[in-house]
């Protein structure tokens, strides 16, 4: 069974990693998308983020990386997906993406599964890792060593 995990990785955290990689315990593959939001401002752009999400994720077997534009389910559908798989971390996280589900569900009939967030994770958020490694604190704690890596690098230019 191919699940589907789905999000814009800026960064990818180990937040991110610990779901797929459980989704991948639980279904066996896995296909990450990323994809773009035009409301955000992106702290890497597209193609790095392709790249920090494989080298974040290589240790799975299997796993795919592939670029998300238009609807999920449309997607999920094109790839022969058939679970989305989601993280929660908060009671809002379930009350919107409970909506996503049920219209996901009603148009093509793909079902979502959540996973709580690990009790390390709950709090942790790309949007706070973009923000204190803006302004030069540590997160090497939350993120996987390419991506830290990465940001060190952006950081020196």
């Amino acid at each position: 069974m191919l699940a589907l995990c789905a999000g814009s990785f800026d960064p990818i955290t180990l937040g991110h990693v610990d779901i797929i990689e459980r989704a991948h315990a639980l279904f066996g593959q896995v296909l990450v998308a990323v994809g773009t939001n035009s409301t955000k401002e992106y702290l890497f752009d597209y193609e790095q983020r392709m790249e920090l999400v494989r080298g974040a994720l290589g240790h799975l077997p299997g796993l795919k990386v592939e670029p998300l534009s238009g609807l999920l389910v449309d997607f999920a559908r094109e790839h022969g997906a058939t679970m989305i798989v989601k993280g929660l971390r908060f009671a809002s996280d379930f009350d919107f993406e409970l909506q996503q589900a049920h219209m996901n569900q009603s148009l093509t009939g793909i079902e979502t599964v959540y996973l709580p967030a690990s009790k390390g994770y709950v709090t942790l958020s790309s949007t706070i890792i973009r923000q204190v490694s803006k302004l030069g604190g540590d997160v090497s704690g939350y993120v996987p060593a390419n991506v830290l890596e990465a940001i060190t690098a952006r950081r020196g230019r």
